[in-house]
Parts: structure tokens; C-alpha cells; sequence
């Protein structure tokens, strides 16, 4: 007979920790938590392994928050006790939000600071200097005021997180954390945090962990199929755009969307694209300010949008040591950017970042590596809810997929990617449209919708923060998804005609129900409406306005212009 799972109030928290916890609306702790906590809490070193969206996160702030507190009831000094290295900014300032709410009642005696989002070492400098009891940062970042002396760890840390940890190295902060242990001391405890098991994460674990507790809570690494259904379709470049816009324009997507696509071009082209036909969509793009990226996904997380297009660029800052292609495609990674444009290093979407109620992610283009795959699928079936993901595969990306499905498959037979059913003949009415459309979507149009988003977002960024901070209410008003109109609009690919609609496909959506309900409303109305509204109708248009009466002669039959 199994155990029965602990609860949060048998863990011998602190009762502000506790009270914080209820305020979540967290009755039991997860399965990472129930396991991790009481091990993290007897000092044990940590290596776990468990999928996103399973609570990593507040498995190892719980705990670092409890030992602070408790400390703090003989020890009186300030210093930093603990350091929480995350890969990309967006995580950051996600994991500083997570240590916040959870010390909403205490904290005055556990201080957190995230020093990942600002540009300026001098700008943070001053919160630094008053050794908040948790830093949060990205490795470069904690290395530069360490350098800079702004920060002191050799004497006071007690304990290590890494989040993501299988992200630190693809991110180029391999040189950057072997510089950043020397100003360590010799003991603390150390937590690695995963979603997988990589030779990354494994090197991490000889560098950082003594005789370290590993847990690995899933076999699988994706929920199973009766939570995540995962579907793959075989087509190539113009049949991928006309399979988004069918998608999405006729609404057999639904609920909150991410679409995944190879490169920040590619995001531009493939916004220009919705725009024509009147789909809005953000795109999170590196180029951004991080406070930009953050807004867009905290309105993301709130309802604001229903479509995100995203990349998730692997080795920003070193395109070179990036992983080769994969056996089998033709052509090179996508993950550099042709237009040399200054990208953030500390960037990343597919991995780390808390996108909340997704309902489905597409990739638009198909991901390069098995690791990315995951996290990018793992974006949705967060926790106990249900996700879909639906692959677009072009004939080079074969390779990938093949190593997809044996990573995925394990010891059953089963196909993971089920075939997804759809006849695209039925939607050859649309192509010429779509052909329009990407007509339109030149590559001159893509580079100044990538200027022009930038240069608003900067200016919302830096101009307007102060007006922000004193008129919050303002901010929500800030939209991500307006059209950016570099391409020539065309009005008419808006509305969709009902001779274009399958046959099939009528009984499910109705793009003119807009119209029928008027007319609807209209006949629903008493007689003396409608004869007014013909009037009207009448005095407007010269062609209704001829009147025959048969007992006058023709002649003297009035015509109104």
C-alpha cells in the first residue's frame, strides 16, 4: 500500500511560510516538492530531474526560505545566504516573483533581489550593498559584481541553486560559472534542477554537488498521451503558412497559443503574414529589453493575447560552439540570425519561462534537438491540465524527427506524433490568399518591422518606466500585438467568403455569423422597424429609388437621384 503524501503544514514550516503557502491556494505539495523539500531541509545535496510545469521552482525556494528563517532566530547579521542562478533574465524575474509571494509575510527578514533584469553594474550596486538574503541572477551577471566587488559570497553563502540547469551550458555560461565558484566557500548546499538529464547537467553535478540525493520522478519526460496529445504533419514552406492561417482563422485552435519558429526573421515574416489577414500576435523577440519580454508574457499569463510567436535560439552568444546539424538535414541551423543583429544572450523562451494556461504550441518550424523539443512541448499540459502540440515537418527536418520519436518512445511501440488528420485538398480555396499574402511579406517589410518594434519598445521601456511606476493602470493598456503594417495591407483578405469554407467544416465555424446574427436581429424586430430601416435603405441608394406605377403614365414617373 502506497504512503500517503505529506502536506505542507506536516513539514514544520514556519507559520508565515505556511500561511503564504495557503494564500497560493496550494493544498498538497507536488511530487518534486513532497520528495525534494524534507531532503533539502535535512541539508542534502539535490539533483533533481522532473518535467516542467511540475513545481521545481517552489521546490527548492520552500526550503531555502524555511533554512533562512530559521537561521535568523540566532544569527543576527545580514549577509547573502543563498544564490539562485538561473539561465535566461525572463526565468529571473519569474523565480524573484515566486520567492515574493511566498515571503509576502516575512519579508522583512528574508529580502530577495534579482539582479538579472538591468544593463548597469552601478545601478544595482546600492541594493547589493545591503546583502539581501537571496540573489537572484544569471551566472554572467553574479561573475560581474563579484569581479566588481559589489557582491561577497566567500564568507556567508550557505546555499546554491542552479534552475534549468541543462540550459547553463548551452548558454554559454560554462567559463563564467567555473570563474564564479572560486568566490564560493568551501561548504554550502547545493541544489540542480532539471528538466533533463543531459552530459551538461551531469558535468554540472561533479563541479557543484558532494554525495547529492538524485531524483528522478518521471520516466517520461512529456505528460502521457491522456493529458498531452502530440500530433505531426509532413508539409513544406507555403503549406505551413496556409496551415496556420486555416488554423487559426477559422478557429479550430483554441485557447492560448505558442508558435515556435526557427529564427527572429521568421517570427517577423510570420506576423506580417497573420497581419493580412487580420490575426494579431506578439512576438517575443531577443532583441527586446527585458522588460518588454516580461510584460508581453505577463499579459500573456493574464488573457491579454491568444497567440505568441517565439524562437528559442539556442547559444546566443556563441553561434560557433553551437551543436551541429542533426543527421539527416540538409541545411544549416536556423538559430543564428542573418541579420547580425546584437541579440541577448540571456534570452530564452522555450525553456524556463512560466507560460501559464497554454492550451497548445505549434511548431511552425520544427525544433533542432530532442532537449528543445521537449521544452518546447512542455509549455503546455502544465500540472494536471490538458495541451496539444502539433508539429509542421518539411522533408529536411526528417532526421529530427526520427530522433524525436526514438527519444520519446522508449520501450513501446506506439508512435508518440500520431498523424494529424487533414485533408488539405479541402483547403486549396484559401491558398491563393495566403499566396497574396506572402507576397506582400517582403523581406524589406520584415526588417522594418523589426526596427519598428524595437524603437517602440525602447521607448516604452526607458521614457515611459517612471510614468508606469506612478500610473500602473496605464500600463495594461500597453498592447504587444498591434499590427505593425511595414506590408501592404490588403482589406479584403479579412473577411472569408462562405463558398471557401470545406464542406466539412461548415458545421463547425462560421466566419460570417457576425453578419447572419445581425440579419437575425433585423427580422427578429416588429414590422414598423424594418419598413424603417427599408426607408432608410431607399433614400441612399439610386438604384432602389425608381418607382413603376401602373395607372400613371410613364412620363410623368418621378425619378430620385
Amino acid at each position: 500500500m502506497a504512503a500517503e503524501m505529506l502536506h505542507f503544514h506536516e513539514m514544520g514550516f514556519d507559520d508565515r511560510l505556511l500561511k503564504a503557502v495557503a494564500d497560493l491556494g496550494w493544498s498538497q505539495p507536488t511530487l518534486i516538492q513532497e520528495k525534494a523539500i524534507p531532503l533539502a531541509l535535512e541539508g542534502k545535496d539535490l539533483l533533481a530531474r522532473a518535467r516542467t510545469g511540475s513545481g521545481k521552482t517552489a521546490a527548492y525556494a520552500i526550503p531555502v526560505i524555511q533554512r533562512i528563517l530559521a537561521s535568523k532566530q540566532s544569527v543576527r547579521e545580514q549577509e547573502v545566504r543563498a544564490l539562485i542562478l538561473v539561465p535566461t533574465k525572463e526565468l529571473g524575474q519569474q523565480v524573484q516573483a515566486m520567492m515574493r509571494q511566498l515571503t509576502a509575510y516575512c519579508s522583512r527578514d528574508v529580502r530577495v533581489a534579482d539582479i538579472t533584469g538591468k544593463a548597469d553594474l552601478s545601478a544595482q550596486r546600492p541594493i547589493l550593498m545591503e546583502k539581501p538574503d537571496v540573489v537572484v541572477g544569471t551566472p554572467s551577471r553574479v561573475l560581474a559584481h563579484l569581479s566588481a566587488q559589489n557582491l561577497v559570497l566567500h564568507s556567508s553563502l550557505e546555499m546554491l541553486v542552479v534552475d534549468e540547469a541543462d540550459l547553463l551550458f548551452s548558454f554559454g555560461f560554462e567559463a563564467d560559472l567555473k570563474n564564479l565558484l572560486c568566490h564560493l566557500p568551501k561548504i554550502y548546499q547545493s541544489f540542480l534542477m532539471s528538466a533533463t538529464l543531459t552530459e551538461d547537467v551531469q558535468a554540472l553535478k561533479e563541479l557543484l554537488l558532494h554525495n547529492p540525493v538524485i531524483l528522478k520522478l518521471q520516466g517520461s519526460q512529456l505528460p502521457d498521451s491522456s493529458q498531452l496529445q502530440q500530433y505531426g504533419l509532413k508539409c513544406e514552406e507555403e503549406d505551413k503558412f496556409l496551415l496556420i492561417y486555416t488554423l487559426l482563422k477559422l478557429s479550430l485552435v483554441q485557447g492560448k497559443t505558442l508558435v515556435f519558429v526557427g529564427a527572429v526573421d521568421r517570427s517577423y515574416r510570420l506576423k506580417l503574414f497573420l497581419e493580412q489577414f487580420g490575426i494579431p500576435a506578439c512576438v517575443l523577440n531577443s532583441e527586446l529589453p527585458v522588460q518588454s519580454r516580461c510584460h508581453i508574457i505577463t499579459q500573456f499569463n493574464q488573457g491579454f493575447y491568444d497567440y505568441i510567436i517565439a524562437t528559442d535560439e539556442q547559444s546566443l552568444a556563441d553561434p560557433a560552439a553551437a551543436p551541429p546539424p542533426t543527421a539527416g538535414k540538409g541545411k544549416k541551423k536556423k538559430n543564428t540570425d542573418k541579420g547580425g543583429r546584437a541579440k541577448d544572450k540571456e534570452y530564452g523562451v522555450s525553456r524556463g519561462v512560466d507560460f501559464q494556461n497554454v492550451s497548445n504550441v505549434i511548431n511552425f518550424d520544427f525544433p533542432m534537438t530532442v532537449e528543445s523539443y521537449i521544452h518546447r512541448v512542455g509549455r503546455t499540459a502544465r500540472a494536471d491540465n490538458p495541451g496539444t502540440a502539433l508539429s509542421f515537418i518539411s522533408h529536411t527536418e526528417l532526421g529530427v524527427l526520427s530522433e524525436v520519436e526514438d527519444a520519446l518512445t522508449g520501450d513501446t511501440s506506439d508512435c508518440v506524433l500520431k498523424p494529424y488528420e487533414f485533408k488539405m485538398d479541402e483547403i486549396e480555396g484559401f491558398r491563393y490568399r495566403c499566396r497574396d499574402a506572402m507576397r506582400s511579406v517582403t523581406k524589406q517589410a520584415v526588417k522594418e518591422a523589426r526596427l519598428k518594434e524595437i524603437k517602440q519598445e525602447l521607448l516604452n521601456s526607458e521614457k515611459l518606466k517612471t510614468y508606469f511606476e506612478d500610473n500602473p493602470r496605464d500600463l495594461q493598456l500597453l498592447r504587444h500585438d498591434k499590427d505593425l503594417h511595414p506590408a501592404v495591407i490588403k482589406p479584403h483578405l479579412r473577411n472569408v467568403p462562405d463558398y471557401l469554407i470545406p464542406e466539412t467544416l461548415k458545421g463547425v465555424v462560421n466566419p460570417l455569423s457576425n453578419r447572419r446574427k445581425k440579419k437575425k436581429m433585423v427580422k427578429s424586430k416588429p414590422d414598423g422597424v424594418i419598413k424603417s430601416s427599408f426607408k432608410n435603405i431607399q433614400g441612399k441608394n439610386p438604384l432602389k429609388s425608381f418607382r413603376y406605377s401602373a395607372g400613371r403614365n410613364r412620363k410623368d414617373t418621378p425619378v430620385k437621384s
